[in-house]
């Protein structure tokens, strides 16, 4: 399973974002990481600008270049607005799901339930963090005590983070259903979608 395992701090710190989750050492240092601290840096290029957001999404994500180049390279081959489109391809990725749905606290912990295959679309069971899930696709956790402990463990620390209006939850169940795709104000990316668009159609 590709995925990045380098330090998460010095990433976020990078973006003065906090791409994995909030961080008290992000807030104690909002400049980035380096030898030199909080001095200024100059002006960036217009290149360094687009190369700046795609990192940052793609961090976000939890994709690597080759498998978010494939989401950019999906997503110019559909008739629409590209970096909608590249957003809408985003959310609708099994571990996102997942993790808005609240059965993983954080992304990383979504892909590793779904890979570790405590997951079940439309009752089958899917290792895939990458599938697409479509309208309608019912997605559950596993009926199986370790399945659901992970699961509740999760619900009890994301109550802060409300579903979106995209999903719908079933908590005694462990169940979620994708009612629609979302729109492009229900997303609300991390990153300038256009940016990433103009990055990579030069």
């Amino acid at each position: 399973m590709a995925r990045y395992t380098g330090p998460r701090v010095r990433i976020s710190r990078r973006f003065n974002t906090p791409i994995f989750g909030p961080s008290k050492y992000l807030e104690r240092r909002s400049y980035p990481p380096g030898v030199h601290g909080p001095r200024s840096r100059r002006k960036l290029t217009e290149y360094a600008l687009g190369l700046f957001e795609k990192q940052k999404m793609r961090y976000y994500y939890g994709l690597l270049e080759k498998q978010f180049r494939g989401v950019y390279k999906r997503a110019i081959r559909k008739r629409g607005v590209t970096g909608e489109l590249m957003l809408q391809i985003l959310e609708a990725r099994l571990d996102n799901v997942v993790f808005h749905l609240g059965f993983g606290s954080t992304r990383p912990a979504a892909r590793q339930m779904v890979a570790h295959g405590h997951v079940l679309v439309n009752g089958r069971k899917v290792t895939i963090p990458s599938y697409a899930l479509k309208v309608n696709d019912v997605v559950e956790v596993r009926d199986s005590s370790v399945s659901r402990q992970m699961a509740n463990r999760s619900l009890e620390m994301s109550t802060s983070r409300a579903v979106p209006d995209w999903l719908s939850l079933n908590k005694d169940a462990y169940r979620g259903v994708v009612m629609r795709v979302p729109t492009r104000d229900e997303i609300q990316p991390i990153a300038n979608e256009q940016a990433v668009v103009e990055f990579y159609s030069r």
